[in-house]
């Protein structure tokens, strides 16, 4: 460990076959290891979400076989939901679409 005490941050990547943090121990990608990819992509966010959809691939073929393995809406959620940029409601969005 450096001196400190302090992880060094660039070990944030995932261990394989159960794809937790080999820094943290979190689910990856963890919160640090989402802030450096998203620092390491910059404005590129197509650019990441293709490398997430990559990831995601080669993460299926692992995580499926726990038991209880994740559903495809965990695993979208983990993988590429968190790199969606947020929609901003413009002035002509209705705030109640269902009416009522």
């Amino acid at each position: 460990m450096p001196p400190g005490g302090l992880q060094r941050v660039h070990r944030h990547v995932p261990e394989r076959p159960g794809w937790r943090c080999r820094a943290c121990g979190a689910a990856w990608p963890c919160p640090v290891g989402r802030m450096l990819l998203r620092e390491e992509y910059g404005a590129d966010r197509i650019g990441l979400s293709v490398y997430l959809a990559g990831v995601l691939f080669d993460a299926t073929g692992d995580l499926i076989q726990q038991n209880p393995p994740p559903t495809p809406a965990e695993l979208f959620e983990r993988f590429l939901a968190w790199n969606a940029p947020r929609r901003r409601p413009s002035c002509g969005d209705d705030p109640n679409p269902g009416g009522a």
